[in-house]
């Protein structure tokens, strides 16, 4: 089984290097949340991945997920890592973290599966995608609409009418339209909050369930996506100002299901512990450390400001270190 993670688009400060360094999957959400600037439990010790600037970070991650297909024949892409231990990840994680750091802005955090029906968002950014097509029904019924990808790809032995077929082409509209909407609300790739994507395609991998890998159908669908996948994320990069990064990572098949629940389109409870039925606090922030150390040794800073200030007024000769001392003598010995 081969699995390729693709870094389709990256600033020039998050730096890639090109080379066969293989990355396990289950590193996959780590790599992210530091191309973000978050800290992770464990130090990723990957060298297709060097530390950039600490005050320059991208504005946006974008990963993508295709399952079904060994490789696809991108045209550009800044560089190409294989991938061990293909085990099933999400985001989550990430996800959590920009919510808890960004809660009072509009950070967008989508994480979408169309085939699966899958949605899961937090923020409050959410009202701008609720329009967003996300079943299969509300897709299909997109796809009849002005403005679909219909009437733009060419389709040739796909057919509008098969259901595996529907399926695929609902996928590449979900891509379209989420431009669309970033289009419409640039707002939302100009504040100070990052935003995160996580896709999940297997239209292709439906398609080679029902023709086969050598059908006709399934070569012009590779085709078509590896087209879309490129040009959305060149609109992605150019809607956050050349400052996102966008991956993809194709995969025959997981080796396990990968299953999550689904939450409401416009949900933006914000939950202390959403894994405590007690509503309890975290038991461990990752910015503790940081907290620490600064509370630390500002406490140790101002405890030597006092013995210092304490030790030179002990020593203090009133006579020559104190002008009123000094003028008070001075008035005594005139008079």
């Amino acid at each position: 089984m081969l699995i390729i993670l693709t870094i389709l688009q990256a600033p020039e400060y998050v730096s890639f290097q090109k080379g066969d360094w293989p990355i396990s999957g289950e590193k996959i959400p780590d790599m992210v949340a530091l191309t973000m600037g978050f800290s992770v439990q464990e130090d990723l010790s990957w060298p297709g991945l060097q530390a950039g600037p600490l005050f320059q970070r991208p504005k946006a991650n974008v990963l993508v997920v295709v399952r079904g297909v060994d490789n696809l024949a991108l045209p550009q892409s800044v560089a190409s890592y294989p991938l061990e231990n293909p085990v099933p990840f999400t985001l989550d994680s990430v996800a959590e973290t920009v919510h808890s750091l960004f809660a009072e802005d509009t950070p967008v955090v989508l994480q979408l599966a169309p085939s699966e029906e899958r949605l899961y968002m937090l923020g409050k950014a959410n009202a701008v995608f609720e329009d967003l097509p996300v079943t299969l029904q509300q897709i299909r019924a997109r796809l009849s609409q002005d403005g679909s990808v219909l009437a733009a790809l060419p389709l040739n032995a796909l057919s509008r009418n098969a259901e595996a077929d529907l399926l695929f082409l609902s996928e590449v509209q979900v891509l379209h339209d989420i431009t669309a909407l970033l289009q419409r609300h640039r707002h939302l790739a100009k504040d100070h909050s990052p935003d995160l994507y996580s896709l999940e395609l297997s239209g292709l991998e439906e398609l080679g369930r029902r023709y086969g890998q050598d059908s006709p159908q399934y070569r012009d669908a590779t085709s078509i996506l590896a087209n879309v996948l490129q040009k959305f994320g060149q609109d992605v990069f150019g809607l956050y100002g050349d400052s996102a990064v966008v991956e993809v990572v194709t995969v025959k098949n997981f080796e396990a299901p990968l299953t999550r629940k689904s939450r409401s389109i416009l949900e933006s409870k914000q939950i202390s512990n959403p894994g405590s039925p007690y509503n309890l606090a975290y038991k461990y922030n990752f910015n503790y450390a940081v907290i620490f150390n600064i509370v630390l040794w500002l406490m140790i800073l101002l405890a030597l400001a006092v013995i210092i200030i304490s030790y030179n007024l002990w020593n203090m000769d009133p006579g020559y270190d104190s002008i009123i001392y000094r003028m008070t003598n001075q008035k005594i010995r005139l008079d």
